[in-house]
């Protein structure tokens, strides 16, 4: 790589790395799978650095790399692994205990969802892709997107049923 495009990345990667970490640790719901999809995504985006014509672009192309790579470990993957949570809070309050609380419920309730399902609540509503957008990321159609959507939304709900108390009193 030429050493102006080397540093072009470096900086790019520095600037940006801490919001692909967390993009993709919601996409894959595990630290360690996070950090082999950022650094699977950059080493892809590194290879094409110099093509890349449009800064403001980058980062989407660098997304749109990961979710075409979890999407394609999803499909390798021959079973589904669930984790279950030991203990879950009984109620959520105010304030930065509870916040963290319910950070670690909101955490183990997308850990019992797919990896699909978790993708597309990441993408309509982390991310704020239209559900044309997902589908178009993610391959499939529109009708898909939406239906997945919904049962991810009604997964996510019996998961973790004090995340419906939170969301009725915020």
């Amino acid at each position: 790589m030429d050493p102006g495009f080397e540093a072009d990345f470096r900086d790019f990667v520095i600037d940006r790395s801490g919001a692909l970490f967390r993009t993709a640790y919601l996409l894959t719901g595990d630290r360690h799978a996070a950090e082999d999809l950022v650094q699977s995504a950059l080493a892809k985006t590194a290879a094409k650095w110099r093509g890349l014509r449009d800064p403001a672009a980058i980062e989407g192309y660098v997304r749109r790399v990961m979710y075409h790579e979890q999407v394609s470990w999803w499909r390798r993957r021959s079973r589904v692994t669930e984790v279950s949570a030991a203990w879950l809070p009984d109620q959520v309050g105010d304030g930065h205990a509870e916040a963290a609380d319910l950070r670690l419920v909101m955490r183990a309730a997308l850990a019992r969802l797919t990896p699909r399902q978790r993708a597309v609540l990441v993408l309509r509503y982390f991310e704020d892709l239209s559900e044309t957008e997902i589908a178009g990321l993610l391959g499939i159609g529109v009708g898909s997107v939406r239906s997945q959507i919904y049962r991810s939304l009604e997964r996510l709900k019996k998961a973790a049923p004090e995340l419906n108390a939170v969301r009725e009193s915020g």
